[in-house]
C-alpha cells in the first residue's frame, strides 16, 4: 500500500515552515539548522516563552509551539499527540484563538485516524473544515479537506474520498497553492492503486512529478518516488521499482525522515519479495522494523508484518510466518483497517493450509473473498469511472470554449480590418450581424451538446441501477457460497483433504447450495420484471390452496426447527390476481418467517375481508424488527440481508420483491413488528368479483 499523504508534509518540513510563518508575522526571530532535532528545538522553543516576565499561557505563539510539539509527536508517542491536542484547545478556545483552535482539531483527529477510530477522525476533522472556513484561512481548510478524504479512503470509502479530493483540488487551484495540488493529485493515483488501475495511477504520477519540480523540495519529491517504487513493484516492474525505492532512500537517509525511511525500506523489502529472494527481503524488513521500534505507526507497520510473513512463507518457516501475519491481522483489526486484513487473511489462508489445517484454512479464505468483494464493491470503481467521464466531459467542453474563442477572435479581426480600412456601412452592418448569428449558433450547438451529455448520463445511470443491483445480489448473496464450495473442490482435488473430511463438509453445502437455489428463483423473476419482461395477467386465484401448496412446499424447513404452521384461509377465499405472483409473495413470506423464528415457534397465516379486497397477514412468533430495520427492508435500491435463528441465509431480494409484485397486482404491503415479540406482514389483494368468476 502505498504511503498515503493524507496528512500533507512530513513533521519536520511542515514545523520550519510554520515556524518561518510564525516568526515573519511576530517578527520573532527563529532560527533552524538542518541537523537540529524537532522535537527538543520545540521544547526549547516553550521553555524560552515560559522563562519571559510577562509570560502567559494564553499567548498564541506559546499555543502555536503546543500544536506544533504535538504534531510532531504523531510517530513517536500518540499519548503526548493526544494530551498536547487538547491543551492547545482549551487555550485557543478560551481567547478566542481561532487558527489555534482549527489547528488542535486537526491534531485530535489525527490522533483518533491513527488509532483506527474513523468516525471520530471524521468528526473533527470536519470541525476542523468548518472552523477554517469561517475564518476564511487557506492553509487550514486544505489541509482539513486532505485529512478528511484521507480518512474516508482509510475507511473504505473510496466515493466519497476522491469527492473530498476533487474538492480539495479545486480549492487548491483556487488558491493556487501547489504543494496542496501535488498532494491531492498523488493522493487520487493511491485510489486507483487500490483498484489496481495502474495506468490511471500513473498518468496521475506524472502530473505530481511536473507539479513537485516547480516546487523544488527534494523531501517532498523523494516522498511521490517512493509511492512511485511501490505502485511500479505492485506492477511487476522491478528494476524501476528498486531504481525509484533506493533514489528515495538516499534522501531520507540524508535528511534523517525516519518515518518515510521506514517505508521506503519495507517497499525494497517487497521487491525483493516479489523477486522470491526471501533472505534479502527479511533483511529489509528487519531494517524497516527497527524503525518502527522508535515510532508509534501502527498503520504503517502492517505491510511491514505481512510481508515479512509471506518471506518467512517463502522460505518455509511457517511457525515464524504465521507469527508475523497474525500480527499484522491484529493490528488491521483493531485499526479497521479492510485492505490489510484482505492481505493478512490470503496469507493465513496459504499457512494453514500448509498446516492441513483446513477448517481454518477455508475460514480463512471465506474472509478474504468477503472483503475483496466489499473493497471492490461497484460503487467505487463506478467512482473512480465517473472521474474519467468528468475529465472527458470537461475536455469537450474546453473544446467547444476554445472553437468558440477562434471564431470570435475570427470576427473581431473581421470588424477591426473593416473599420481599419472604413469599409461603408453596409459592410460593417453585414459583418456584425454575421458574426452574432455564427455567436448564436455556437451558444445553441453548446447547449445542445451538453444537454446530449447530460441525458447520456442519466440513462447510464438509470442503467447502472440496474447492473448494480444485479451484480451486488450475484456478489453477496452467491458469490461467497460458490468460492466456499470452490475452495472445498480444490483441497479435495489436490489430495489435501480425505473423502472422509469432505462428507464433513456436505451438511454445509446443501444449505448453501438450497439458499442459491431460492436466490436464483427469486433473482430470475427479478431479472425478468427489471427489463419489462413479466406482464401482470390477473385471474380467479384460491388464495387458500396458494398457502397451503407452499406450506406443503416449506415444511421441511418448519420440521427442522419444530415451528407449527398454521393457515386460516379457507379454499373458498377467492382473489383476483396473477397466480404466479401471488404464489411468489405468499412462498417468500412464510420462508422469511421460519427464518426468524426460533425451534418451537408458530406461523400463522390468516385472511381478513375488506370492501373491495382481502387483507392477508403472515405472523410470527419470531425476533421481530426495530423500526430502523423496518424502514429500509422494502426500500427498491437496498437489498437488505441478514442471518435466521439457525444462522441460515437470506435472499437480500425477497422483500423488494414482494412489494413490487403485490403493487403490480393492485395491492399494497407494510409490516408491524415489535423486538423479542415477533412480525406480522400484511398485503392486500383485490377479491374476486362474480363478474371476475363468470369471465374465467
Amino acid at each position: 500500500m502505498p504511503f498515503v499523504k493524507a496528512y500533507f508534509l512530513t513533521p519536520i518540513i511542515f514545523w520550519k515552515k510554520h515556524m518561518f510563518l510564525l516568526g515573519f508575522i511576530l517578527c520573532i526571530p527563529i532560527h533552524l539548522t538542518a541537523q537540529q532535532n524537532v522535537k527538543d528545538s520545540l521544547k526549547e522553543q516553550i521553555e524560552k516563552r515560559k522563562s519571559q516576565a510577562k509570560f502567559s499561557i494564553k499567548d498564541t505563539l506559546y499555543i502555536d509551539l503546543v500544536n506544533a510539539l504535538a504534531e510532531e509527536m504523531r510517530y513517536y508517542k500518540s499519548d503526548s499527540l493526544f494530551e498536547l491536542s487538547k491543551q492547545a484547545l482549551d487555550l485557543s478556545t478560551s481567547v478566542g484563538y481561532k487558527i489555534g483552535e482549527n489547528t488542535a482539531l486537526m491534531n485530535l483527529g489525527l490522533y483518533y485516524s491513527d488509532k483506527g477510530m474513523h468516525e471520530k477522525g471524521i468528526t473533527y476533522f470536519e470541525k476542523s473544515l468548518a472552523l477554517g472556513k469561517s475564518t476564511n484561512n487557506e492553509l487550514l481548510i486544505l489541509d482539513s479537506q486532505n485529512n478528511l478524504a484521507g480518512e474516508y479512503g482509510y475507511k473504505g470509502d473510496y466515493a466519497k474520498a476522491l469527492t473530498g479530493y476533487l474538492e480539495g483540488i479545486e480549492t487548491a487551484t483556487s488558491y493556487d497553492n501547489t504543494t496542496m495540488l501535488s498532494i491531492m493529485n498523488e493522493n487520487i493515483a493511491n485510489l486507483y492503486i487500490s483498484q489496481k488501475d495502474y495506468v490511471q495511477a500513473l498518468e496521475f504520477y506524472e502530473k505530481v512529478k511536473k507539479i513537485n519540480l516547480d516546487i523544488g523540495n527534494e523531501i517532498f519529491s523523494a516522498e511521490t518516488t517512493s509511492n512511485i517504487a511501490s505502485l511500479y513493484a505492485d506492477m511487476g516492474q522491478l528494476d524501476y521499482a528498486m531504481y525509484n525505492a533506493n533514489s528515495s532512500i538516499t534522501v531520507f537517509e540524508k535528511n534523517e525522515i525516519m518515518d518515510w525511511l521506514a517505508f521506503a525500506y519495507e517497499i525494497k523489502g517487497k521487491i525483493y519479495l516479489k523477486e522470491k529472494k526471501f533472505k534479502w527481503a527479511i533483511y529489509w524488513y528487519n531494517q524497516s522494523e527497527m524503525l518502527h521500534g522508535n515510532l508509534d505507526d501502527e498503520r504503517g507497520k502492517i505491510d511491514m508484518l505481512n510481508g515479512m510473513a509471506e518471506a518467512y512463507l517463502g522460505l518455509h518457516q511457517d511457525n515464524l510466518s504465521e507469527q508475523y501475519a497474525l500480527q499484522a491481522f491484529e493490528v488491521s483489526d483493531r485499526l479497521k483497517f479492510k485492505e490489510g486484513k484482505q492481505k493478512c487473511a490470503k496469507t493465513l489462508y496459504k499457512i494453514n493450509k500448509n498446516k492441513r489445517d483446513f477448517a481454518k484454512a477455508l475460514s480463512y479464505h471465506e474472509l478474504y473473498q468477503t472483503i475483496s468483494d466489499t473493497l471492490s464493491r461497484n460503487e467505487n470503481k463506478k467512482s473512480l469511472t465517473m472521474l474519467k467521464t468528468k475529465l472527458e466531459h470537461e475536455k469537450q467542453k474546453e473544446d467547444l470554449i476554445e472553437e468558440n474563442t477562434k471564431q470570435l477572435a475570427q470576427q473581431r479581426n473581421y470588424v477591426n480590418a473593416a473599420l481599419a480600412i472604413l469599409l461603408i456601412f453596409v459592410v460593417v452592418t453585414f459583418l456584425v450581424r454575421r458574426s452574432e448569428k455564427i455567436q448564436k449558433n455556437l451558444n445553441i450547438a453548446l447547449k445542445e451538446k451538453t444537454v446530449n451529455l447530460e441525458n447520456t448520463d442519466r440513462e447510464l445511470r438509470d442503467i447502472n441501477l440496474t447492473k448494480d443491483k444485479l451484480f451486488s445480489i450475484i456478489g453477496h448473496d452467491l458469490r461467497g457460497p460458490i468460492g466456499a464450495f470452490q475452495g472445498l473442490l480444490k483441497l479435495f482435488k489436490e489430495g489435501d483433504i480425505g473423502q472422509a473430511e469432505f462428507l464433513e463438509f456436505v451438511p454445509k453445502l446443501r444449505n448453501d447450495i438450497d439458499h442459491i437455489s431460492f436466490t436464483l428463483n427469486n433473482l430470475l423473476t427479478w431479472g425478468h420484471t427489471q427489463m419489462n419482461g413479466a406482464v401482470t395477467k390477473p385471474s380467479v386465484v384460491s388464495l387458500g390452496s396458494v398457502v397451503k401448496d407452499n406450506m406443503n412446499l416449506l415444511s421441511e424447513i418448519a420440521e427442522n426447527k419444530s415451528i407449527k404452521l398454521v393457515s386460516q384461509i379457507t379454499m373458498n377465499t377467492m382473489v383476483w390476481s396473477d397466480s404466479d405472483q401471488i404464489d411468489i409473495v405468499v412462498r417468500n413470506l412464510i420462508s422469511n418467517a421460519l427464518k426468524f423464528t426460533p425451534e418451537n415457534g408458530m406461523v400463522t397465516v390468516s385472511a381478513q375481508e375488506k370492501k373491495e379486497n382481502w387483507q392477508v397477514s403472515i405472523r410470527d412468533t419470531g425476533i421481530g424488527m426495530d423500526e430502523k430495520t423496518i424502514e429500509r427492508i422494502f426500500a427498491i435500491n437496498t437489498t437488505h440481508t441478514t442471518y435466521g435463528t439457525n444462522n441460515e441465509k437470506g435472499t437480500g431480494l425477497g422483500l423488494s420483491l414482494c412489494k413490487e409484485m403485490v403493487e403490480k397486482n393492485g395491492g399494497k404491503i407494510w409490516v408491524e413488528s415489535l423486538l423479542r415479540k415477533g412480525s406480522t406482514f400484511h398485503f392486500t389483494v383485490p377479491r374476486a368479483k362474480k363478474s371476475y368468476r363468470q369471465t374465467g
